[in-house]
């Protein structure tokens, strides 16, 4: 046995592939005829409560203009999900931006209100996929772009429900003028505040202590104002490319704050990583996988209509001791992945840094 200050871990996990099983049913959700979700639909935020499965997905209706919406749908097993209402549960419009787009929802219940982390991109833009990394997007047709820094930036923001089905806005989590997403709660107050995990392309140089963007934590009392944020972790394996980002919320494990994160290589291919943050300070990492967890392997998770070679896991739950990952595949549809949690949590503390 390999031991450490955190339990016994068995020999079989050092230096293992961690196996991380796919669903045969993948990709369990793909677009249908609503007019808002006929092209894509990923990167979904997941709860699991009394039973039941709800994915807040991220959809489009078209390329042209490529606006994205926030759908709902539930499940009784995790698997086969099925759509709640026909129409979005959140769009730009209800924030006042009807040329906007809402994205990358991640949800949590905390103290019995839900609060949806999500990115939002304030006005239209065009999609030309090309087959090899990321798309052209073209937003010379949207007059609106003029109001921003600069084109295709990002903003985060928190919306807030008591019954995990409307949402109105709360409040923005950064500021208009950088690009800033990957937004994640975690799901409960930490020492009495929430905290939030980040990702702001700009901090970098040395007043920031880095030299490419990476995950970032703030704290607030009231979710308006937030600390100043501190740096968490920056890429530091060739497959984590040159920025990383929170993937889903932390899940909460007895050794530690289980998180997934992603990393982009040079060939603009998606991989997930993952570690383990102290439970009272987060900022402090207890491990942190050296090699990627998941990579891209099917077919789905190789080509989409999108961006190829994706795997963006954006939730993890638990249900008995089985941690669900839904992912979105190369931007087009999503995955399901499962993964007992403490062989998980294993492998993390066998052969993490």
């Amino acid at each position: 046995m390999i031991s450490n200050k955190y339990g016994l871990l068995s020999d079989n996990v050092k230096n293992k592939r961690m196996i991380i099983s796919r669903c045969t049913k993948n990709p369990i959700v793909i677009p249908n005829n609503l007019t808002w979700r006929k092209v894509v639909t990923f990167n979904p935020g997941a709860i699991y409560e009394e039973g039941k499965f709800y994915l807040y997905e991220r959809t489009a209706g078209s390329l042209r203009p490529f606006r994205t919406f926030i759908g709902m749908l539930e499940s009784e097993d995790g698997i086969n999900f099925k759509q709640v209402g026909t129409e979005p549960i959140f769009t730009s419009e209800m924030i006042g931006l009807p040329e906007g787009s809402v994205q990358d929802a991640r949800v949590v219940n905390i103290e019995g209100k839900y609060y949806m982390s999500y990115a939002m991109q304030p006005y239209g833009f065009d999609c030309y996929p090309k087959g090899e990394g990321v798309p052209d997007y073209d937003t010379s047709k949207y007059s609106g772009w003029k109001n921003s820094a600069y084109p295709m930036i990002t903003r985060s923001g928190i919306a807030v429900s008591d019954d995990k089905v409307h949402f109105e806005h709360l409040c923005y989590t950064s500021p208009a003028d950088i690009d800033d997403r990957d937004h994640t709660l975690f799901p409960e107050k930490i020492n009495g505040k929430f905290a939030l995990l980040r990702r702001p392309m700009e901090f970098v140089g040395d007043g920031y202590g880095t030299k490419q963007p990476g995950i970032w934590l703030s704290y607030s009392n009231d979710l308006m104002d937030w600390s100043k944020p501190e740096l968490l972790a920056t890429a530091e394996n060739d497959w984590e490319g040159g920025k990383i980002g929170a993937a889903a919320n932390p899940i909460k494990t007895d050794k530690g704050w289980l998180l997934l994160y992603h990393g982009v290589d040079k060939t603009i291919t998606y991989r997930v990583g993952a570690m383990l943050l102290d439970l009272e300070n987060p900022l402090k990492v207890i491990a942190r996988t050296s090699k990627f967890i998941m990579e891209p392997e099917e077919y789905y998770e190789k080509f989409g209509l999108i961006i190829p070679n994706v795997v963006f896991p954006t939730s993890i739950v638990e249900k008995e001791g089985i941690a669900y990952i839904y992912y979105g595949c190369c931007d087009s549809s999503i995955g399901l992945a499962t993964v007992p949690l403490k062989d998980l949590v294993e492998h993390i503390l066998a052969n993490g840094t």
